[in-house]
């Protein structure tokens, strides 16, 4: 994990499509359905995008239950990196635990970590990010 900066952009980087969120229960599901259809739009298979899915609705989740609430999401993919970020307006920064075997919840950021490349935080102007970044080559 990477608690500094998101890899940077490059001039040449793809301009982020910017997903803003409900406040209620809905907004993983709303996330999860808008990554994946421009993802599929951009040429992606369906089973490529199982584990961006996932992490996605984890993402959201967190920041719903840990942050103030979820505003927005922001997908960018170019070259076969796609790069997931959630703005929430919380001011608690998200802390990555070994769950208890007896614990049903509190796996979020462990699944996020196993399924990305790299993930991490960074403090925004109203809240913060959290972001994950997925090597997803071209179909």
């Amino acid at each position: 994990m990477t608690t500094s900066r998101m890899p940077q952009r490059t001039a040449a980087a793809a301009v982020p499509v910017k997903v803003l969120l409900p406040a209620d229960v809905t907004a993983p599901a709303l996330a999860r359905h808008r990554v994946r259809a421009e993802l599929l739009g951009r040429g992606l298979h369906e089973r490529q995008l199982d584990d961006v899915l996932l992490a996605t609705s984890e993402l959201v989740t967190n920041a719903f239950e840990h942050g103030e609430r979820p505003q927005r999401l922001e997908l960018e993919y170019d070259d076969g990196q796609l790069t997931l970020r959630v703005h929430d307006t919380g001011a608690l920064l998200p802390e990555l635990r070994a769950p208890s075997p007896a614990e049903a919840r509190s796996r979020g950021l462990v699944l996020v970590q196993a399924l990305s490349v790299d993930w991490g935080f960074e403090r925004c102007p109203g809240g913060k990010y959290v972001w994950a970044v997925f090597r997803i080559p071209d179909a």
